[in-house]
């Protein structure tokens, strides 16, 4: 099917992490210029850009860093002449567990800092392209978390990063329409997916069985499976219609435990 995405430029953050890099790669098959936004990961990002099979640009920036993404989206106007769609995936992480009392304030603005500052930022510069070339229709997708719907004990940093994304989606929609008129500004909620950030969590069998005793479907998600839902829901020509929405792509995760260990086949996980 025919999305209509071809010829629209596509800025990525995170864009060389795990669900980045499929969501690149779908967009790129379907005709799009992909900008590349990458911060850690260089290698990541020139391996992936060489797999594209259309136009793109790499980007090196910070996501926290408003000088950074200023330039960003400058460089992307300057190469391709404007900006169609922006998904806000860049984000981190930290494993190790720390309930509130415990956790150090360094910790939690770190976190907030690039989730919730580096996402606003994005969404920020953005608008002020789209106020200059004031398209028709425009798609802003921030890439939040079952995290930010259900709570993560031990991570609250992280829950409260991710359900901020919740808030600004919100908030953007009726803010975006008021430059664009058919402006559009959804989020995702990925729950577990095999990508080497969420692997650091979900490293033992221990901890697979307990994330997958939440889950309807009895397995962990796959970066394309993200990847296809932000590339559909970019796409006017068939979620025209839909714009402040919060999607979840958790195989049916609920806030509570629904299967038995025996219940669940870790090879199929």
């Amino acid at each position: 099917m025919d999305l209509g995405l071809k010829n629209k430029v596509v800025l990525i953050t995170g864009a060389s992490g795990g669900i980045g890099q499929a969501t690149a790669q779908m967009f790129s098959e379907e005709g799009t210029k992909v900008a590349l936004c990458f911060h850690a990961n260089k290698k990541g990002a020139e391996k992936l850009a060489g797999k594209l099979p259309g136009e793109y640009i790499l980007i090196e920036c910070d996501v926290s860093n408003e000088a950074d993404m200023e330039k960003a989206f400058g460089n992307v106007v300057k190469k391709f002449g404007k900006v169609d769609i922006v998904i806000a995936n860049a984000g981190i992480a930290i494993p190790k567990e720390a309930p509130i009392y415990e956790m150090e304030s360094a910790r939690f603005d770190e976190v907030i800092s690039k989730n919730l500052k580096g996402a606003w930022l994005t969404a920020k510069e953005f608008f002020k392209v789209l106020k200059q070339t004031r398209p028709e229709s425009a798609s802003l997708i921030f890439v939040s978390s079952t995290s930010g719907i259900f709570g993560e004990e031990g991570h609250s940093e992280y829950s409260a990063s991710k359900a901020a994304l919740i808030g600004l989606t919100k908030t953007l929609k009726n803010e975006l329409v008021r430059i664009v008129p058919m402006g559009r500004v959804n989020a995702v909620a990925p729950g577990w997916v095999w990508t080497p950030m969420t692997e650091q969590f979900i490293s033992d069998k221990e901890a697979v069985l307990e994330a997958l005793q939440t889950k309807a479907l009895r397995r962990i998600g796959r970066p394309n499976e993200i990847a296809s839902v932000i590339v559909a829901l970019a796409s006017d020509k068939i979620f025209s219609h839909v714009t402040g929405q919060i999607i979840a792509i958790d195989g049916g995760m609920d806030g509570r435990i629904i299967w038995t260990p025996d219940d669940i086949d870790l090879d199929k996980a």
